[in-house]
């Protein structure tokens, strides 16, 4: 008998699903972990490194603070894992990976600092991904012109942000979201309270045009399991 599924040897520990659902979630530094699963930061630690070592959950050293690391859950890889596990045991149980959704309907709010490029292109592809059925906003905590590299990498992907407007956070002030997403790492340590369930993605800021390219990439496949909650 072979060994079994790198997802089932990986995520079959009861503490490493348990950490495992809590980064489906949202993004998270490894003390607000220890904190929900109630585990001592020592065995939380390791069984993060064995999640790191099967490739399922990556780090990301915090940009407000540089002793933090968030921990961030790779949904793609574990959808191809899970595709591939039932196939392992018997062809018939083969899985087939996760497709559009196009029932979704809400109200999602996207912040970063800026509000320049991180959230933009998130607002535009979560608008776009779902042709406008879910309502898409974004917003910064310093407010900052749109940067020129958002605009063009959104072009590449035949959407137009030339008309997009840099907004403050405090203009959405009172209004009703289903989910609210932090961006930076900075502006989720002064987002103020909104009536919404808000969750963290630790994207770094981009800086050249490869930068660009990347956030976008990773927002957009964020975005792609994003929708499959709403």
């Amino acid at each position: 008998m072979s060994e079994p599924p790198v997802f089932l040897a990986a995520a079959g520990h009861p503490l490493r699903w348990r950490l495992l659902g809590e980064l489906a979630r949202g993004d998270r530094p490894v003390h607000e972990l220890t904190a929900l699963v109630g585990q001592p930061q020592n065995l939380v630690s390791y069984h993060l490194a064995k999640l790191r070592t099967a490739e399922l959950v990556r780090a990301r050293r915090s940009t407000a603070d540089r002793r933090d690391t968030y921990y961030a859950l790779d949904l793609a890889r574990c959808s191809a894992l899970l595709a591939d596990a039932g196939g392992a045991l018997h062809p018939g149980l083969r899985m087939s990976r996760p497709g559009a959704v196009l029932t979704a309907y809400g109200r999602v709010l996207f912040l970063c600092t800026g509000n320049s490029s991180r959230s933009q292109m998130a607002e535009a592809l979560l608008r776009s991904r779902t042709a406008g059925r879910i309502e898409a906003f974004s917003a910064g905590s310093n407010p900052k012109p749109i940067h020129p590299y958002a605009v063009k990498v959104m072009a590449d992907r035949q959407i137009d942000l030339a008309d997009a407007r840099s907004k403050h956070l405090s203009e959405f002030d009172g209004e009703r979201f289903d989910r609210v997403i932090t961006l930076c790492d900075r502006v989720r340590e002064v987002c103020p309270p909104f009536p919404a369930e808000t969750v963290h993605w630790s994207v770094p800021e981009p800086r050249t045009r490869p930068d660009f390219d990347a956030v976008a990439d990773e927002l957009d496949e964020r975005i792609g399991f994003l929708v499959h909650t709403l």
